[in-house]
C-alpha cells in the first residue's frame, strides 16, 4: 500500500507513535487514539461526499453528449478505458491515473454545441463545417475552466486539441490522442464501418513517431493484447442504426486521411 500511494505514510507513523504512547502512558492515552480517529473518520465522509458530486458531475455531462450524439454513444467511455490502460503501463499512480480519466471523458465536452447534421455527416466536410467543428476545442477548455476539480485537466485538453502527438505536449495529452484515434477507427462512424483491430494496431504502428506517441502505441497494443481483448469490425457492441449504411472505406477521424487503401484491409 505504501508503494501504491505515499499518502498513507503519515498514518503509519501516527500509528506508531500512538502505540508507543500507549506503551509508556497506558490507559491515558485512549483519548489521543479516539480523537484523530474520530476527525479522520469526519475528513474521509467528506471526501467520499465529494467524490460522489464529482462522479455524478461527470456522469451528467457524458450522458448529455451522448445523448446530443447517439452514433458515438460509449466512445468517451471507452477512450477513458483506453487511456487507463495506457496509463497503467506507463506506471502512473492512481491520483494520476484519475486525472487522465476526467481528461479522457472529457475532452470532447465541446461537441454538444456542434450540430448532429455536421456530427454525422456521411462525406467529408467543407471548410465551413470543420471550423464549426473545430470550435467545439475552445468550448471543452472553456467548460473545463468553469470547473473546480476539472480544471486541473484542461492543459491535457489543450495539448490534445492542438495536436497532442508533439513531444513537448504533456503525455497525457498524448495518451489521448492515441486512445480517440483507436476507438475511432474500431468504431462503426457514419462516414465508415469499423476497422478490424490489426488494421488499427497496424495504422497506429505506421504513423508511431509521427502522429502518435510511440511509447503511447506500444502501451496501448500491449495492453489489450495481455488483457485478450478485440475491438472492432466483428467484435463492436452497440452498432447504431444509420439512415444510410455507412461505407466499408472512408475517412478516419479527423487527420487520419483513408485508412483502407484496398478491400483486403478492412475485410
Amino acid at each position: 500500500m505504501w508503494v501504491s500511494d505515499i499518502q498513507i505514510l503519515p498514518f503509519g507513523f501516527l500509528g506508531v507513535l500512538l502505540g508507543e504512547l500507549y506503551l509508556n502512558l497506558d490507559g491515558w492515552v485512549v483519548p489521543l487514539f479516539v480523537a484523530p480517529i474520530f476527525i479522520a473518520r469526519q475528513a474521509f465522509a467528506s471526501y467520499l461526499q465529494l467524490r460522489a458530486a464529482q462522479e455524478a458531475t461527470l456522469s451528467t455531462l457524458v450522458r448529455a453528449l451522448e445523448s446530443k450524439d447517439r452514433y458515438t454513444a460509449g466512445h468517451v467511455e471507452r477512450v477513458a478505458r483506453f487511456s487507463q490502460y495506457m496509463g497503467q503501463e506507463l506506471g502512473f499512480r492512481q491520483s494520476r491515473l484519475e486525472r487522465l480519466r476526467y481528461a479522457a471523458l472529457m475532452h470532447d465536452i465541446g461537441k454538444l454545441i456542434v450540430p448532429n447534421q455536421i456530427l454525422n455527416k456521411p462525406g467529408k466536410l467543407t471548410a465551413a463545417e470543420y471550423d464549426r467543428m473545430r470550435h467545439h476545442e475552445f468550448v471543452s477548455v472553456e467548460v473545463l475552466r468553469r470547473i473546480d476539480f476539472l480544471a486541473p485537466v484542461v492543459p491535457s485538453i489543450e495539448a490534445d486539441h492542438s495536436g497532442g502527438s508533439d513531444p513537448n505536449s504533456s503525455l497525457e495529452a498524448r495518451i489521448i490522442l492515441v486512445a480517440d484515434a483507436f476507438d475511432a477507427m474500431t468504431s462503426t462512424r457514419a462516414y465508415r464501418r469499423a476497422l478490424t483491430q490489426e488494421v488499427a494496431f497496424a495504422e497506429l504502428r505506421d504513423k508511431a513517431g509521427s502522429q502518435f506517441d510511440a511509447e503511447c502505441v506500444d502501451a496501448l497494443v500491449r495492453s489489450i493484447e495481455a488483457k485478450r481483448e478485440i475491438y472492432g469490425a466483428g467484435f463492436e457492441g452497440d452498432v447504431a442504426d444509420f439512415k444510410a449504411p455507412p461505407p466499408t472505406t472512408g475517412t478516419g477521424s479527423a487527420g487520419l486521411g483513408d485508412l483502407a487503401q484496398d478491400s483486403e484491409r478492412v475485410s
